[in-house]
């Protein structure tokens, strides 16, 4: 099952409502292209930054009001953004800041970049995020999405959140609000917006810490691609008797012959089954293609369905 943000096919609301609602600040017709790692979908029909949690709060009400569609995105780089573009509002969380607010307690602005908070805990030798380095996107959209790799995930490690329901009100819970699972969280259906996530983590040996990060970005130079991608498409497969308790997606796909195949401008990439890259000019639509072909080639020969960890918005 994939995760998608559908619409009604029109969002008729004047233009005038729109910035009596959320001021000079809004923009129309923003192409979301260039928003996403992909690179790929049509424009925003509205789009508005925001950089403070009273902001968040401020335009989510609004846009209850309205009785406007809306969508959150961090660093767009877990999404496929249909060719059509979103017939409603888009708000980009850009809420900055990074703070030591206790020994092993630090406050992240939702809009910062994972490889940020890694960085940043790395200066303070706090340990248990290295996990994490080279992982594109927001902490915001981390945490959202329970986001991990080498057998951690991110719940693993938040302490407390600041979210805004869909009226626009403000609330603190702790980690165990978010009932995270595998590459998913609570916070999926409450339609709950992150402003700041407060992340615990352990003293460690700075040294000790600067290596792992090493090693770990030594080994996704080596097997994940620096061009246009989302990179993993597919979850694993839940299997108690493989390692992680997981049955690697792309071993499915590499099983299959994966590597090979190509839709327009998308193509798998050569160094991992379970990618997808944008090889130039691919449009989202070459891209949902590619993975239909993909998930047909290992439902036919292994009769697993696989489930993807990206999120679409739009049409397909």
């Amino acid at each position: 099952m994939k995760a998608t943000e559908q619409l009604p096919l029109s969002t008729n609301i004047s233009r005038s409502a729109i910035i009596a609602e959320f001021g000079d600040s809004v923009e129309f017709d923003i192409s979301l292209a260039r928003l996403t790692s992909f690179r790929t979908g049509g424009p925003a029909k509205y789009f508005l930054v925001v950089k403070t949690l009273d902001n968040v709060a401020r335009a989510i009400s609004s846009a209850q009001r309205l009785e406007l569609p809306c969508f959150i995105v961090g660093g767009g780089s877990n999404l496929l953004i249909s060719d059509a573009g979103y017939d409603g509002l888009i708000i980009k969380i850009e809420i900055a800041g990074l703070e030591l607010i206790d020994e092993t307690v630090i406050e992240c602005g939702a809009g910062e970049s994972l490889m940020s908070v890694v960085k940043f805990s790395e200066s303070e030798s706090l340990t248990g995020l290295e996990f994490a380095a080279g992982i594109w996107g927001t902490i915001g959209g981390a945490v959202y999405g329970n986001a991990g790799a080498f057998g951690n995930e991110i719940g693993d490690v938040v302490h407390e959140l600041e979210l805004v329901n869909s009226n626009g009100n403000i609330k603190t819970v702790d980690g165990n609000y978010c009932r995270f699972a595998y590459r998913d969280s609570y916070l999926k259906t409450t339609k709950e917006v992150i402003a700041t996530v407060r992340i615990k983590l352990h003293k460690g040996k700075r040294d000790e810490i600067q290596k792992k990060i090493t090693d770990i970005l030594d080994v996704r130079r080596d097997k994940h691609p620096d061009k246009l991608t989302a990179g993993c498409f597919f979850k694993n497969i839940p299997d108690s008797s493989q390692p992680h308790g997981k049955l690697s997606a792309g071993y499915l796909l590499e099983e299959v012959g994966a590597k090979e195949l190509s839709v327009g401008g998308a193509k798998v990439f050569e160094k991992h089954a379970n990618m997808i890259i944008n090889a130039g000019d691919a449009t989202s639509h070459d891209i949902h293609q590619l993975a239909a072909l993909m998930k047909e080639q290992v439902k036919k020969k292994f009769n697993i369905e696989l489930e993807e960890e990206i999120t679409r918005i739009g049409y397909f």
